[in-house]
């Protein structure tokens, strides 16, 4: 039974998951992180299933002793801070989480027997791109970053990119795109228009006219699957979204749609009462990812449409009026 070890495992990405390699037979650890309280209710119903190791990523002896623990066939390294505004308040925090602790798990697998048959899969992001001419992005642009996210994610991911190079590590990257899905966080723009707009609450969109790529989570979830069982995943780098680009307005306007919610309350050009601040050249006006690689060389696909999934998200918060 091969071995996987989750970083992030309570996140959005990682519970789901970890909750599809049970089903597929694999033995799963989740490393956490030490803190006094932790909401693992991603993660709830397969508490029993799964194996959890704490520690802290920006630790490198913790990140090590957790190796030696579990001795993984594979890490999917998710942990990590995401919340793009979040970051122009907390960018040394953004630094120390995402590289150092990116790096810390990559010379950490270095030190297990065989390191060279263990592979790490890790994820980036498509806001590394930044400002770019070619439309839709792909893999062999240059890194432009745009945040002090960004930024961080990018020098993780040419971390990665130099260590099969240096140290003959197995290593993928995957640069997936703006996921959709959530079943408790709602402060992402999908979950948030979709509770908002269900509670006939005022909504905001601060930047109408910026284009994003939307990928349901079952879609993500198997990219690194095939991440994971493909041998060409090796050493590569592939972009996974959908090609299709959606601006937040058209979002805005096709949920309100669906919902049957008044668009007079929508309040485009203006971010939330409270937001956090970000500059304005930081919103990337387009990210759209071509994912011809990971189809090509991985045999990935899409399989539900942003109307499909649009529908699925209503309906479980319909479904769940206590999470509103």
């Amino acid at each position: 039974m091969p071995k996987v070890l989750i970083t992030g495992i309570t996140g959005f990405i990682g519970s789901y998951l970890a909750e599809k390699l049970l089903s597929e037979g694999y033995e799963v650890y989740g490393f956490v992180r030490r803190v006094a309280s932790r909401n693992i209710k991603a993660i709830e119903k397969i508490s029993k299933d799964i194996i959890l190791i704490n520690g802290d990523i920006t630790n490198y002896v913790s990140i090590r002793n957790a190796l030696k623990v579990a001795k993984p066939d594979f890490i999917v390294h998710l942990a990590g801070l995401t919340p793009v505004r979040d970051s122009f308040e907390r960018p040394f925090e953004y630094e120390d989480n995402n590289v150092l602790g990116t790096m810390n798990i990559a010379h950490a697998m270095l030190e297990l027997p065989d390191p060279q048959t263990r592979r790490l899969i890790a994820a980036s992001t498509a806001e590394v791109y930044g400002l770019q001419e070619t439309k839709p992005l792909i893999e062999e642009l240059p890194l432009k970053p745009t945040s002090p996210y960004a930024v961080s994610k990018a020098a993780a991911d040419l971390y990665l990119q130099m260590m099969p190079q240096t140290y003959g590590l197995n290593v993928t990257i995957l640069r997936p795109t703006n996921t959709y899905g959530r079943k408790f966080d709602t402060s992402f723009i999908i979950e948030y228009l979709v509770t908002y707009m269900l509670k006939r609450e005022k909504v905001y969109i601060g930047a109408p006219d910026s284009v994003r790529d939307y990928m349901y989570i079952d879609d993500h979830v198997n990219a690194y699957l095939l991440a994971m069982k493909k041998e060409e995943a090796k050493g590569q780098v592939f972009n996974v979204g959908t090609g299709v680009g959606t601006s937040n307005r058209e979002l805005a306007e096709e949920i309100a749609n669906k919902i049957g919610y008044n668009k007079a309350n929508i309040t485009f050009g203006s971010y939330p009462p409270g937001y956090a601040f970000r500059p304005l050249i930081s919103d990337q006006p387009y990210i759209v990812l071509d994912a011809t690689k990971i189809k090509t060389k991985l045999g990935w696909k899409t399989t539900v449409s942003l109307d499909d999934g649009l529908d699925k998200i209503i309906s479980y918060f319909q479904s769940n009026p206590v999470l509103l």
